[in-house]
């Protein structure tokens, strides 16, 4: 579960540095695209007999995947890896939180608050559009989440990711070619593109999936709430964004709250 962390966090600031290369859009498509070719493959997906009910389950799941990656990489290019992972992060936080339904639970919120009031108490300024873009992410991430019990339910295995993953490259393969044109004919950008939608999708859907067949799905919720700590360590190893005193405080409260709402919802088995 630390390994898929990891990966996912140091492909999103690799992604970072080549922005300039290849835009935030056409490095979507390309992770998207990768993670299909990939699960296509090793999955095989049945898709004969499907019914439309199948099939409008996996095309929502597809167009969540696609916002959820699509918004924080915006984001990502607007403001710093750390903090953008800690808004996006509300979004699964205000899930778990409607989950429990326990009124205590409001106490996470509570701090949750208190972290993204102390990111715009800070004087460093945060780029307006790039803090939306992360909201959307997180109100994406919410809806993949809701969006995957019912996928696992209609599709086998990995399947329905499979299926997801070849929506969101569809829908976006016009405005990705629209913004890199030419470029992403390039070997290089290509190869740049591979390698992050294997850090970023490939890996991480793997080693969750081996982690789910031995953790319970309350204990890899808790986990999953290290994401804004890692995202802020990998964009100082990798980016050199050093977050201030303050905003570390304000990633802190975030993965507090998140482990105390997660711990407390009452979750279904994942997959």
């Amino acid at each position: 579960m630390l390994g898929g962390i990891a990966s996912v966090q140091l492909g999103a600031a690799l992604a970072k540095t080549l922005f300039d290369e290849v835009p935030p859009t056409a490095m979507v498509w390309l992770r998207l695209v990768t993670s299909a070719v990939v699960l296509l493959v090793l999955v095989r997906p049945r898709l004969r007999g499907r019914t439309r009910s199948d099939w409008t389950v996996a095309l929502a799941f597809g167009c969540a995947l696609l916002t959820m990656n699509w918004a924080i990489y915006q984001s990502f290019a607007r403001i710093p890896l750390g903090v953008a992972v800690t808004i996006e992060f509300l979004g699964p936080l205000l899930l778990a939180v409607v989950m429990s339904r326990r009124v205590r639970d409001l106490a996470w919120v509570a701090l949750a608050a208190v972290g993204v009031a102390l990111l715009g108490y800070e004087r460093v300024a945060l780029d307006g559009v790039g803090v939306l873009f992360a909201l959307l992410a997180g109100a994406a991430w919410a809806a993949y989440i809701l969006l995957s019990g019912h996928t696992g339910r209609r599709w086998e295995g990995l399947a329905g990711l499979a299926v997801a993953s070849v929506v969101g490259a569809v829908v976006l393969a016009g405005p990705a070619i629209a913004v890199a044109g030419s470029d992403l004919l390039d070997p290089r950008v290509l190869a740049l593109g591979l390698a992050i939608g294997l850090l970023s999708s490939v890996i991480p859907y793997s080693c969750e999936l081996i982690a789910l067949r031995t953790l319970s799905a309350r204990v890899f919720s808790v986990l999953m709430s290290l994401e804004p700590a890692a995202a802020a360590l990998a964009a100082v190893i990798v980016l050199r964004e050093f977050l201030t005193p303050l905003q570390l405080v304000a990633v802190a409260c975030v993965v507090a709250a998140s482990i105390g709402a997660t711990r407390g919802a009452r979750l279904a088995p994942v997959g």
